[in-house]
């Protein structure tokens, strides 16, 4: 992207598309190739100890955790964290991760995609899943065009056990 053809983008909190699932509200706040955006942003207000997202990776975007309140549990490759507020976590390409709001608390969320790629298809899909409005297989059929690749990991399962 030609950093001289970029223009501000502004956001209003009252004209923000807000999405969710029974697990989080989800506001849009820019969405790369859609609005002028180089990069892809929203935030997330995760219910107490909600699952945010299995394990994946993305291969051509590295993507950011800002914690504005609450409490946040991540994977990052093999180990898991616990964000606070006021923490920031980058998670390079090619590296698996997954959060959730760490147990007995709520999370708030700022997550960040750069390079920024459209998403927020993605992540309305997510909740039409959630809702039992749309199957399953379509995130598996989406994979590489929202780059989201799935991955088992056994330590952020027992992770979610423990937290139960």
């Amino acid at each position: 992207m030609d950093a001289t053809a970029l223009k501000p983008v502004l956001t209003r909190a009252a004209d923000a598309e807000t999405t969710s699932d029974p697990s989080s509200v989800m506001t849009l706040l820019a969405d790369c190739g859609t609005d002028g955006s180089p990069l892809t942003s929203y935030r997330s207000h995760f219910a107490e100890g909600a699952v945010g997202a299995p394990a994946h990776f993305h291969t051509r975007a590295s993507e950011l955790f800002f914690v504005i309140g609450g409490s946040l549990r991540v994977l990052v490759g093999d180990e898991v964290k616990t964000l606070g507020e006021g923490d920031l976590l980058l998670v390079p390409p090619h590296t698996p991760h997954a959060f959730a709001a760490a147990p007995g608390a709520e999370a708030d969320v700022l997550f960040v995609f750069t390079p920024g790629m459209p998403r927020f298809d993605y992540l309305r899909l997510l909740g039409r899943v959630m809702r039992g409005e749309a199957s399953p297989q379509e995130i598996k059929e989406s994979s590489e065009r929202f780059d989201n690749h799935y991955v088992d990991s056994p330590v952020w399962r027992a992770a979610l056990e423990t937290a139960r």
